[in-house]
C-alpha cells in the first residue's frame, strides 16, 4: 500500500492549534445571543405590561383624576388645578393611564360602573366615588363647585 503524500492542509493539526479560539468564539456567540434576548424581553416588558414587572398602584379611594401624558385637555385641567390651588383644598389622587396598564384597567372598571363603554372613554376622567365626570370642561366644573361649595 503506497503512502499518502503529506498534505499542506493537515486538518487535524490546524484544528488542534485553533481549537481554544473556536470554543471561545462559540461561548461568546452564545453569551451575546442570551444577552440580546434578555435586552429584547426587558424592552418589551419595560412599560409595565407584564404583571411581574408592572408598577403597582396602591388601592385608592375618594376622588380619582385619571390623566395621560401629553394630553392637551389634561393640561388644561392641570392649569386650572394649579392656578386655583385645588390640591390644597380638595383631596384627590392623580393616576396616569397612558403608560400604566394597571391605572388604565382601573379607569375602565370605573367607567363600567357608570355604565360607560370603556373603549370610548378618554382622559381627563374623574371618579368621585359614585359618579364619573368625563371631559376637561366637566372636570373643571366639578372642581370649581367643590371649592365654591359652602360647608
Amino acid at each position: 500500500m503506497p503512502k499518502k503524500p503529506k498534505s499542506i492542509f493537515n486538518v487535524k493539526i490546524i484544528f488542534k492549534k485553533y481549537r481554544p479560539y473556536v470554543q471561545k468564539k462559540r461561548v461568546l456567540i452564545i453569551a451575546l445571543a442570551i444577552l440580546a434576548l434578555a435586552v429584547y424581553v426587558g424592552l418589551f416588558f419595560y412599560k409595565g405590561n407584564w404583571p411581574l414587572f408592572a408598577k403597582k398602584t396602591p388601592q385608592v379611594s375618594g376622588i380619582i383624576l385619571f390623566e395621560g401624558n401629553n394630553c392637551s385637555y389634561c393640561d388644561k385641567v392641570d392649569d386650572f388645578i394649579k392656578s386655583n390651588a385645588i390640591e390644597s383644598k380638595v383631596p384627590f389622587t392623580r393616576l396616569e393611564v397612558f403608560d400604566n396598564s394597571f391605572n388604565a384597567n382601573l379607569l375602565a372598571d370605573k367607567a363600567q360602573v357608570c355604565g360607560l363603554d370603556s373603549s370610548h372613554i378618554g382622559v381627563p376622567f374623574l371618579w368621585d366615588g359614585t359618579t364619573c365626570v368625563v371631559g376637561y370642561v366637566d372636570v373643571i366644573t366639578f372642581f370649581r363647585e367643590k371649592i365654591t361649595k359652602k360647608p
